[in-house]
């Protein structure tokens, strides 16, 4: 038997406005950038250290394997990397998906265009990056993120 295992990885994404209303949802296919590659393989031969920073970013920047970091990654109004809360979840089979989940609270407008997954509060390794579409957040604003990465045979 030929086992051909696959890895997808997709951001969803909420905005709340400052009343707590849903405003604007949406999903985002991801790359696992040529680091992320050989990150996944590095923690399963216990050498790695697990990602759980979200970065978000302003440029729209095509996503490329090469890529190492966000093009603009954003460091303030309250939209800084972070890290998020990890846990593993069903889609398929029991635990077959890393989840990442983080909400940011801006503390000033910015329109954000990129995402990433890293292991680390700055540089350190890029696992995936996708873009977002243009999408403006307002200060007071909740911008929910939301990272699966499944693991599964296709």
């Amino acid at each position: 038997m030929i086992n051909n295992l696959t890895v997808k990885g997709q951001y969803t994404f909420e905005i709340f406005d400052t009343e707590g209303n849903l405003r604007d949802s949406w999903k985002s296919e991801n790359l696992v950038v040529n680091g992320g590659l050989a990150f996944i393989t590095g923690l399963l031969g216990g050498t790695g250290t697990v990602p759980t920073y979200i970065a978000l970013g302003t440029d729209d920047t095509a996503v490329a394997g090469a890529q190492t970091t966000l093009v603009a990654e954003i460091t303030d109004s309250g939209l800084a990397r972070a890290t998020g809360t990890v846990s593993q979840e069903t889609t398929t089979v029991t635990d077959d998906t890393f989840q990442i989940t983080k909400t940011f609270t801006a503390t000033g407008s910015k329109t954000i265009e990129e995402v990433g997954i890293f292991n680390a509060a700055s540089a350190g390794t890029m696992l995936s990056r996708a873009l977002t579409t243009t999408k403006a957040i307002d200060t007071d604003e909740n911008i929910v993120v939301t990272y699966q990465l499944q693991l599964a045979n296709a």
